[in-house]
């Protein structure tokens, strides 16, 4: 798959509200996605080291505040999409932009993974929020669990300075058996997370399928929420 250039430093961005109090999460300097990236650590931006060395415990919250800026589907995708709203809806229902976003993490009580929360806004309708839960664990050492025992595996890695997550595969978990799902049967996922500046970062999403292309991309700048307050 062609890696996608990530231009999103001259998207237009309102100003960033942030009206929400955090709990203190510790800098961890062995935390797991450093043990994950090995010696590709070093090459990410300051800024992104502080904020995935994060240890974040169960009882603290981290939260990003930001907006949607760029959306787009094709019909598959959206329709896959409406689809995915069995398993939570973790892919955006409507091309909307110039809609607040936030993010919320927590970490489990176990120490072992986080619980991640995305809020949309919509024109029309509730905002969509998303639940998913990542644990360090699985054949890349980090996955991704969504709904209905459906989850991904995800491979770490750096490119320009930007931190990238790749799906290397999708898994139906059913007790105690799990059935592996190429990543051609539902598309190439890839989630960047791209440095701005000044507390503000880009997190971006593309699905590709082999033979159907683009399926889904979308961008969403946040900001920290020390850097805003």
């Amino acid at each position: 798959m062609a890696t996608r250039a990530i231009e999103v430093q001259q998207l237009p961005v309102r100003d960033l509200y942030a009206g929400w109090r955090r709990a203190d999460a510790e800098v961890d300097a062995s935390g797991p996605f450093r043990r994950l990236l090995g010696e590709d650590w070093a090459e990410l931006p300051a800024a992104v080291r502080r904020r995935f060395a994060r240890h974040i415990g169960e009882d603290a919250c981290v939260t990003y505040a930001g907006e949607v800026v760029e959306c787009r589907m094709s019909v598959a995708g959206w329709l896959l999409a409406q689809a995915a709203r069995l398993i939570g809806a973790p892919l955006p229902l409507s091309r909307d932009t110039g809609i607040a976003a936030t993010v919320s993490v927590t970490g489990d009580a176990a120490g072992h993974g986080q619980y991640w929360m995305r809020q949309y806004g919509r024109r029309n309708g509730f905002p969509q929020v998303i639940h998913s839960a990542k644990q360090f664990a699985g054949p890349t050492g980090l996955e991704e669990y969504l709904g209905l025992g459906i989850g991904i595996a995800l491979k770490l890695r750096v490119a320009g300075g930007a931190l990238r997550f790749e799906s290397d595969h999708y898994f139906l978990r059913l007790g105690g058996v799990r059935l592996r799902m190429p990543c051609g049967a539902i598309g190439q996922l890839t989630i960047g997370h791209v440095d701005l500046g000044g507390g503000r970062f880009a997190f971006t999403l593309d699905l590709i399928h082999p033979w159907l292309g683009e399926l889904v991309h979308q961008t969403a700048v946040f900001a920290d929420m020390e850097s805003v307050a």
